[in-house]
Parts: structure tokens; sequence; C-alpha cells
């Protein structure tokens, strides 16, 4: 099982494009990497082509929704440093979260 995606992730997640138009999306899930200020906000995701594909607001050199892979997010390690699940975030609406 991966360290970023668990069952109980996978169950709650909504499918891909179950949240468009909304104007407030829900966020389930909250991905970071601990060497830089790289956060991903997931909101929709499921299984696609042996991988998992997530969408979600990416907050990086720029804020920009966008679809990223859990094999592109486990496969960075810099320095030591891999992209962490961040186990105290709790789900809520996006314009609940203090970015």
């Amino acid at each position: 099982m991966s360290r970023l995606l668990n069952e109980e992730l996978k169950k709650v997640l909504p499918k891909l494009r179950e949240q468009e138009g909304s104007k407030d999306p829900f966020v389930y899930a909250k991905f970071f990497f601990p060497a830089s200020k790289w956060t991903w906000f997931v909101t929709e995701g499921n299984e696609q082509d042996n991988d998992f594909l997530f969408f979600g607001l990416v907050i990086g050199f720029e804020s920009e929704w966008g679809y990223f892979t859990l094999r592109e997010l486990e496969e960075v390690q810099v320095a030591g440093f891999r992209i962490e699940r961040d186990l105290f975030f709790e789900p809520t609406s996006l314009g609940m979260l203090q970015i």
C-alpha cells in the first residue's frame, strides 16, 4: 500500500470531474514536500492506467489547478526528503483553508 494513498482515502475521494463546476470544492487530502513550499490539495481522483490520477490545487511556484499522479509524487526524492501526506489534515471545503 502507498504511504500517500490508503484504502480509506480511496473510498471517500470523489471520482475525477465529480466536483467540476463547484465554487467551493471539498479537499480530502494534503500532500507536501517538507524541503519546500510545494503543496497539493486533493479534491478528486481515481485509478487510471496502473496508477492513480489526482486532481486538485497545486501550490508551487504558482497556484494552479491540475492533474498529478501518485507515481509522480512517490518518485520525488531530494536530499533524502520525499513528498508526505499531512496526517493531521482534516478534510474541509477549499474556502475554509488558510492558503
